[in-house]
């Protein structure tokens, strides 16, 4: 019995936008390529465009051989987990593509393995021409190459008729308008709508934003500066699993941290506690709650979400899950402090008020604000063992955490072992993304600390 090697991506740029696939089939024997196809599929999504991706890199697999087995490898680890049979699949585009790539071999006959980026670059290169071509104004772009005897079909010539082409047609096309930031594939000057992550699913590889110091940019819709601000949205999510636990501890629990979207006070900078107003997010919170959301999906990486019981966090939640096709589950702990007199005041109000107490609580994390709000130190207490709850219930799995500023530097305090005047010392932009592995052996790893570039468009 033959086996093939199926790889596939698909991509978006917008999320929907413009998007195309690539497959490839290799003869797992000889490692010879046998089939390559490529699709523009007009505009979808990053997801749908990845499903179409598999889709066809099974149907020629098909073509070649029907008894044959598969063993699909894509960097996709949403399409990966769910055609595996471990995550639900909820979208109602994802799962009609999901039943169809079921449907194409009989049950057993195909496996399905997730693999970094990097290793995945002749079916990203397809995909990235794809898109290209589609952008460029070749909206019947397609490729169907075969070394197995078959005429080579050459790009832009219309989409093929046969088994195994997948035609852009309307069906897959997504209601919404397409964002304006457009994805480039990671350190090349290509486009791409895939996953801009490199290395073993973490942001720690060749491609990684941890550790380089990369200034904010204002970017202009459309524009190549919009797609370098994508790239590092798809980076900013990425989940570290290798850091620097020993490899015989196993996978961490990783913990994404994402502070809620704006809410009508944070411009104003004034104290918005769990004591306060609970005030919801504004509009500009909802857009970037939206954008985290489509970071996050490139990604793929999330498998639960928890968030803060606060209407800001709950409203963010509920729109990243949209994207996501998760619940959230709402965990006490993860609120914020309870600046208690000082709600809605700023802190130039506050050190005019309360002078005193301001000066006790800037020296001691002990000390509570005015009117008996919550001290640093009882946050801590609070967090810690949120982490340590959380940690135990989702090891080995990451966990977007939907929670606010006092929270997560508290959590990333922790994870460095820094002494608590740490806190403030830290900068926390709304909607900005952190993340932090968790290792067996009570270690941490912390990456990727207040990435808010999937907020620029």
């Amino acid at each position: 019995m033959r086996e093939f090697i199926v790889e596939a991506d698909g991509g978006s740029r917008g999320n929907p936008g413009p998007a195309g696939f690539g497959a490839v089939v290799t003869d797992a024997a000889t490692g010879e390529t046998l089939v390559e196809r490529a699709e523009y599929l007009g505009v979808v999504t990053n997801n749908v465009a990845e499903y179409r991706g598999l889709l066809a890199g099974l149907r020629a697999a098909h073509d070649l051989d029907p008894a044959a087995t598969v063993h699909v490898r894509m960097d996709s680890k949403l399409v990966v987990e769910q055609m595996s049979g471990r995550w639900k699949i909820k979208h109602p585009d994802m799962k009609p593509l999901a039943a169809e790539a079921a449907r194409v071999f009989p049950p057993g006959r195909v496996t399905y393995e997730w693999i970094p980026r990097e290793r995945n670059k002749a079916a990203d290169r397809l995909a990235n021409e794809a898109m290209d071509a589609g952008v460029s104004g070749e909206t019947g772009y397609a490729v169907r190459r075969e070394s197995v005897g078959s005429a080579v079909a050459g790009a832009g010539t219309g989409a093929g008729t046969g088994a195994g082409a997948d035609t852009g047609t309307g069906a897959d096309v997504e209601a919404g308008t397409a964002e304006a930031a457009v994805d480039v594939t990671a350190g090349t000057g290509s486009a791409a709508g895939t996953d801009a992550a490199a290395g073993t699913d973490a942001a720690a590889g060749t491609d990684s934003a941890a550790g380089t110091a990369e200034a904010p940019v204002d970017v202009t819709p459309g524009t190549a500066r919009a797609a370098g601000a994508d790239v590092k949205a798809a980076r900013s999510v990425a989940a570290p699993s290798a850091g620097w636990g020993a490899p015989d501890l196993g996978a961490p629990a990783t913990f994404v941290l994402l502070r809620h979207g704006e809410t009508p006070l944070t411009p104003q900078k004034r104290f918005s506690g769990s004591g306060g107003t609970d005030p919801a997010l504004s509009a500009v919170g909802r857009e970037q709650a939206e954008r985290a959301g489509a970071a996050l999906a490139r990604r793929g990486t999330i498998q639960h979400i928890v968030s803060s019981p606060l209407a800001r966090t709950r409203e963010t939640a509920g729109i990243v899950a949209a994207h996501l096709g998760l619940e959230v589950t709402v965990e006490d702990g993860l609120r914020e402090t309870d600046f208690g007199a000082w709600e809605g005041l700023t802190f130039a109000e506050v050190r005019e008020r309360h002078p005193d107490d301001l000066n006790a609580w800037l020296a001691d994390t002990g000390a509570r604000p005015t009117g008996g709000g919550e001290s640093f130190a009882e946050t801590a207490a609070r967090v810690a063992a949120v982490r340590d709850k959380l940690t135990a219930a989702h090891a080995g799995r990451t966990v977007l955490l939907v929670t606010h500023v006092t929270p997560i530097k508290t959590f990333v305090r922790l994870a460095l072992g820094a002494p608590p005047e740490s806190l403030f010392r830290m900068e926390l932009s709304a909607a900005s993304v952190s993340a932090i592995a968790y290792y067996a052996d009570g270690n941490a790893s912390v990456r990727l600390l207040n990435d808010t570039s999937h907020l620029r468009a």
